[in-house]
């Protein structure tokens, strides 16, 4: 199994940005995982129900690092008339 390479996360996730393709190498994981993690966010629950064990390891990691993505896809851009950041 071949760790992940730039070229990977770029084919496997559109919307990541540098950090995001920097911590997901920074696993160390595998297409393999990268491709089960994507797998789990898609549709956990078929996956539950074939009894898989629930993800862990480096594809738990890739799991949250894509979940964080999601969110942070979901709530989008502030627009001109939002609040500024707290901080």
């Amino acid at each position: 199994m071949t760790r992940l390479s730039r070229d990977d996360v770029v084919k496997a996730v559109d919307r990541a940005d540098d950090v995001t393709i920097a911590q997901i190498i920074g696993t160390g994981a595998t297409v393999e995982e990268l491709a089960e993690a994507q797998a789990w966010l898609a549709n956990d629950e078929p996956m539950i129900n074939d009894l898989r064990p629930l993800a862990q390891g480096r594809v738990r990691e890739l799991v949250d690092i894509l979940s964080e993505l999601d969110e942070d896809e979901e709530e989008g851009p502030a627009g001109p008339g939002s609040a500024p950041a707290v901080g």
